[in-house]
């Protein structure tokens, strides 16, 4: 992306606060195979943009509980998950000026929810064959694991269906939950490692993975490993997924105490944890393709925008990072975006529109502001 064009998102978002001393990313640099260098940060600044007209973004809606996960529907309007409350929210387009507030109405509670901790009703998915289906799919925490269920919306209501996938490993942190049918046609699940490390390695875990199902839950043909719906492994709590345009998957990945990750995602691989995090050069483990200090992430949903890059929702960096991608697994410099101005960042997602739909979470481990948690609409330059 040129520089002029930079330049021109950075003042579309409005950037509150750039990358400094404290901002660190850092990318894998060539294999050293015979040793485990220790990964050193970069952090070449940003410049702050000047202030613009805050008409460019638009308040969809205010005043939610704990959103988590959203999902389009074919018409633009949106599905929104309520962690807490177990609650599906059917969110209208945003007017487009900037001070209208779109309604967002109950469209039913999901049964079986046992929200604690992290755990509840998570992601969302709307079915490829919604105009004919109605399906929809939601993540949840249980009484006795987390589980996928498909439902069915008329428009009006969601009615529950089959559990499609159970057994999955709950805690009071670590759950997953992200929801996403990718370019394929099949359903991706995120899972966490429930605080319980070692299943992350272990292929016949439904622990620290992505899963891929067909939307009955059975294992998606051409899964790497037969009969199972593992798709990927090695992961401590994978909180975003996205593809880009020719079909690369990439995903967010919550760290320990070190780093926190951006990776590409392959099927059959393994990214590593618990044995290593971050960047670490070892035989058998994909490294990520940028990593964060946990200060500067602790990263949640991710999106491909209408520009072509990743943009990723932080939490405790209480940020949007913007990531280029240069092709063939190749990134640019990460831009710390909105730094500061609306406290903690849980999910991002392309809304049909082009815009960025973004959520933040500060009525959960945040300090709530008049109007959290809220949705959040972001026009961006097209290239």
């Amino acid at each position: 992306m040129s520089t002029r064009a930079v330049w021109t998102l950075l003042l579309v978002l409005a950037v509150a606060g750039c990358a400094g001393s404290g901002d660190s990313v850092t990318f894998p640099s060539a294999p050293a195979p015979t040793s485990r260098p220790t990964a050193t940060p970069s952090s070449a600044p940003v410049p702050s943009a000047p202030p613009s007209s805050a008409a460019v973004r638009e308040t969809i809606a205010t005043g939610l509980p704990v959103p988590w996960g959203l999902a389009f529907l074919p018409d633009g309007t949106a599905l929104v998950t309520l962690r807490d409350r177990g609650e599906v929210l059917h969110v209208a387009r945003g007017s487009g000026g900037g001070s209208r507030r779109a309604p967002a109405v109950s469209v039913g509670h999901v049964p079986g929810v046992q929200p604690g901790g992290e755990g509840g009703l998570l992601g969302i998915a709307v079915s490829p064959a919604f105009a004919s289906d109605r399906s929809v799919f939601v993540y949840l925490t249980s009484s006795d694991d987390n589980r996928v269920i498909a439902m069915t919306f008329d428009g009006t209501r969601l009615t529950p269906g089959a559990v499609i996938v159970r057994g999955i490993p709950k805690a009071g942190n670590h759950n997953g939950g992200r929801l996403a049918f990718g370019p394929d046609g099949y359903l991706y699940i995120s899972t966490g490692d429930a605080t319980r490390r070692d299943p992350a390695q272990d292929k016949a875990s439904l622990s620290g993975k992505i899963l891929r199902v067909t939307t009955g839950g059975a294992p998606a043909p051409g899964n790497p490993f037969p009969g199972s719906a593992v798709w990927s492994l090695g992961h401590r709590n994978v909180q975003g997924m996205a593809w880009d345009k020719a079909g690369t998957m990439y995903a967010s990945e919550l760290g320990h105490d070190a780093w926190d990750e951006l990776n590409l995602i392959q099927p059959g691989r393994n990214y590593g944890w618990p044995v290593v995090e971050g960047i670490a050069h070892q035989a058998g483990f994909v490294d990520p393709l940028v990593q964060w200090p946990t200060d500067d992430a602790s990263p949640s949903g991710i999106a491909v925008g209408a520009d072509g890059a990743i943009y990723l929702a932080a939490l405790r960096g209480e940020s949007l990072w913007r990531i280029p991608l240069e092709g063939k697994g190749r990134t640019g410099k990460p831009q710390r975006l909105l730094h500061g101005t609306y406290g903690r960042l849980r999910t991002v997602m392309s809304a049909p529109d082009r815009r960025l739909w973004l959520f933040t979470s500060n009525t959960f481990r945040g300090t709530p502001r008049p109007g959290d948690d809220r949705i959040l609409a972001l026009p961006l330059p097209v290239h």
